[in-house]
C-alpha cells in the first residue's frame, strides 16, 4: 500500500455550507476500515470544528488553526505548534477597529480587515504572516501553515508525506497539498488551487471528497501514477531520436513504493554507478531506503547510517529501530559468512516488511548481490509478498540465478554494459515473457537500456543516459582487504598446467598467497595480465588496475621486485586488516 494516510480540508472540501453529508461520513469510514489513518487539517479553531462537525473522533489526528494546532481525538490531547499572539498586538488590532476571534494561536478575521492588519503588524516590526481562506483572513507567526501541521501530525503518527494523499479547496491549501505526495482539489476549488493540485476530481465538495477515497480504495490510486510526475524519481534521460518534447519531457521515472525494479550487468558496467545515482536522488527527495550490502560496497552512501559491519552481524532489532527514523538505512553483511548470508537475510526481510507495512517506509527496499540473497531456491514465507515487493531494487550480475518468484514481481528492467541486450534476454527467459522488440544500440558507459516489462511489454527497450550521483560513490575499501568474496569474485592462482587451485577471496588473502606461490605461477598470471583484470573487473578499481598492468608490462625486473611492487599498490590504496 502506497498511500497509508488520507488528508483532508473541512470547510468547502469535506462540508459544504459548514455541514457534512451522511455520504461522505460513510466514505470516511470506510477509509479506516482499510487500515489507513484519517487527518482533518482546518483552519478552524477546535472548538469551532467540535460544535459544527460530530464526528471528529473519526479522524486520527486534527490539524486546527491553520497548522498551529494539533489534537488527538482519541486522548483528546492538544499540542500547541506557535506561539500564541501578543496581547499588545492584539490590544492594536482593537485600536484600529478590526474584528477578530483569537484561538490558541491563530488571529482570524474577515476581508477587507488584512489592510488594516498588515499596517499593524508592520507598524510594530512582528514576524507574523496573513493567510487568506477565500473571505477568511487568519494571522499566524511566519512559517507556521497547513503543510507544518501536517507534518507534525504524521511525525506523531510515524508516517510520511510520501504516503499520504491530501484534499482541499482554497488559498490556504497550497502548501497543504503540495506538502504530500498526492495533491487532490474538488472540483469547486480556486481557479489557482486546480491549477497547481495533481488532480482535480469531478466532483465538489464532498462528493469530491468520495470521489477520491473511491479511486483509493479501489486501487490505492495507482491509475494516477504516471499523471504524478513530482511524485516519481528520475533515472535518467532517454537518448533515441523523438523522445524529447521539452525539458524534462524526456525522463524515464519509476515510482516510488510501488515499482519492482532490476538493475542488471556484468562486473563495472556501471550497475552500481546507476543505483547510487537513483538512491542519492532518494536522499535529496526524502524517500527512505534501506539498501542490503553483502560485500560492504555502500558505506556512505547518500548519507544513510549503517546497520553491521566487517565485524559485527547486523541486528534485526537494531534495524527495525534504525527504520523507524526517517533517515535511510545501509545493512552491511560483511559480518556474516558467505554462506550465511541467504539466511541472515532472510531473517532480516520480515522485519522490514513489517515496518513497512505500519509506516509505507522504507519507500525502497534495496538487494544487492540479488542472485545470492534470493537464488532460486528462495520463497517467500509470507502470502502478502505480491504487495510487499513493490518499491524494490534488485541488482545482479545473473537474472537468470534470481528466484522466480521475486521476478515476477520485476516491471522495470535496467540494463547495463555492452552485453545489456543478453541481459534482457537472460531475464526474460527466466521471467518466462516474451522478448521485447529490436534492441537500441548497446548502451556506453553512463547509458542504460531500460524496458518496462508490465507497462509496454511489447515496447522496445530505451536508452538512456543514467543519472550521475553528484557525489561519487565511496567503495568500502575494507570489505575488499579483508571481507570474503564470493567465489565468482574471487582471485584463483593455478598455475601454467591448472595443477593449483588457490583461492584469494580478498585482497590481503591475494598478497599473503602471491608470496607463496612458486615464481613460475607468479610470472605466468603476470604475463596474461590476470591481476591487473582482476582490479579491474572484480575489485572494480581502475587506478589499481592500470598500476597492476605497468607492472606487469615490465619484463626486465625480476618475480622479488614485481611482488614488492604490487604488494606496495595495494598497500597503498587499502587497509590492512588491524
Amino acid at each position: 500500500m502506497r498511500y497509508l494516510a488520507f488528508a483532508t480540508d473541512y470547510d468547502g472540501t469535506l462540508a459544504t455550507n459548514g455541514a457534512v453529508s451522511d455520504t461522505t461520513v460513510r466514505a470516511l469510514e470506510n477509509v479506516k476500515a482499510s487500515g489507513r489513518k484519517l487527518l482533518l487539517v482546518t483552519g478552524r479553531h477546535l472548538p469551532d470544528l467540535q460544535r459544527v462537525f460530530q464526528k471528529v473522533e473519526l479522524f486520527d489526528r486534527v490539524v486546527a488553526e491553520n497548522g498551529a494546532l494539533l489534537y488527538d481525538p482519541a486522548s483528546r490531547e492538544e499540542k500547541v505548534l506557535a506561539e500564541a499572539p501578543k496581547e499588545e498586538f492584539l490590544e492594536q488590532l482593537r485600536k484600529a477597529g478590526v474584528s477578530f476571534e483569537v484561538g490558541r494561536a491563530i488571529v482570524a478575521s474577515w476581508t477587507p480587515a488584512e489592510v488594516a492588519i498588515l499596517e499593524v503588524i508592520k507598524r510594530m516590526g512582528l514576524d507574523y504572516q496573513v493567510i487568506f481562506n477565500k473571505g477568511a483572513v487568519m494571522v499566524l507567526p511566519s512559517g507556521i501553515n497547513k503543510a507544518t501541521g501536517l507534518r507534525a501530525a504524521l511525525g506523531d503518527l510515524q508516517l510520511s508525506a510520501h504516503n499520504t494523499v491530501a484534499i482541499g479547496d482554497a488559498e490556504n491549501d497550497h502548501a497543504f497539498l503540495a506538502g504530500s505526495e498526492c495533491g487532490v482539489a474538488v472540483g469547486n476549488a480556486l481557479p489557482a488551487l486546480r491549477e497547481k493540485a495533481d488532480v482535480v476530481t469531478r466532483g465538489d465538495h464532498g462528493a469530491g471528497v468520495v470521489e477520491l477515497i473511491e479511486q483509493l480504495l479501489q486501487d490505492d490510486l495507482q491509475a494516477w501514477d504516471e499523471r504524478l510526475e513530482r511524485s516519481s524519481l528520475p533515472i535518467g534521460n532517454r537518448l533515441d531520436v523523438g523522445a524529447g518534447g521539452g525539458p524534462g519531457k524526456d525522463e524515464v521515472r519509476i515510482v516510488p513504493n510501488r515499482n519492482s525494479v532490476m538493475v542488471v550487468g556484468a562486473s563495472a558496467s556501471g550497475k552500481s554507478s546507476a543505483v547510487a545515482g537513483i538512491l542519492e536522488e532518494c536522499e535529496e527527495r526524502g524517500y527512505q531506503f534501506c539498501l542490503i550490502d553483502p560485500e560492504g560496497d555502500f558505506e556512505g552512501l547518500a548519507g544513510a547510517m549503517v546497520v553491521g559491519s566487517p565485524s559485527e552481524q547486523p541486528d534485526a532489532k537494531m534495524l527495525g529501530k534504525a527504520l523507524e527514523s526517517t533517515q535511510s538505512v545501509v545493512v552491511n553483511l560483511m559480518g556474516v559468512a558467505l554462506p550465511e548470508r541467504p539466511g541472515a537475510f532472510a531473517g532480516l526481510l520480515p522485519r522490514i516488511l513489517e515496518t513497512r507495512a505500519k509506516s509505507g517506509r522504507p519507500h525502497w527496499l534495496v538487494i544487492d548481490e540479488a542472485h545470492h540473497l534470493l537464488p532460486m531456491t528462495w520463497s517467500p514465507a509470507s502470502s502478502a509478498m505480491p504487495q510487499e515487493l513493490g518499491g524494490t531494487i534488485l541488482i545482479t550480475v545473473h537474472p537468470e540465478h534470481v528466484s522466480t518468484v521475486a521476478l515476477a514481481f520485476v516491471d522495470v528492467v535496467v540494463a547495463t554494459g555492452k552485453a545489456a541486450g543478453g541481459t534482457i534476454a537472460e531475464f526474460a527467459k527466466a521471467a518466462q515473457i516474451g522478448m521485447p522488440g529490436e534492441l537500441a544500440a548497446p548502451p556506453e558507459s553512463g547509458e542504460a537500456l531500460v524496458w518496462f516489462v508490465r507497462r509496454h511489454p511489447n515496447h522496445a527497450p530505451v536508452l538512456l543516459q543514467t543519472r550521475r550521483a553528484k557525489a561519487e560513490r565511496r567503495r568500502h575499501k575494507r570489505s575488499y582487504a579483508q571481507g570474503e568474496l564470493s567465489p565468482e569474485q574471487s582471485f584463483y592462482f593455478r598455475g601454467p598446467e591448472g595443477k593449483l587451485n588457490l583461492r584469494a577471496q580478498n585482497l590481503m588473502t591475494f598478497l599473503q598467497v602471491g608470496e607463496g606461490v612458486d615464481e613460475e605461477t607468479w610470472m605466468f598470471h603476470a604475463r596474461r595480465g590476470d591481476y591487473s583484470r582482476w582490479f579491474e573487473t572484480m575489485i572494480k578499481d581502475e587506478d589499481l588496475a592500470a598500476c597492476a598492468r605497468e607492472i606487469e608490462q615490465n619484463g626486465s625486473q625480476g618475480v622479488a621486485e614485481s611482488r614488492k611492487k604490487l604488494r606496495a599498490a595495494v598497500e597503498s590504496r587499502y587497509t590492512a586488516p588491524a
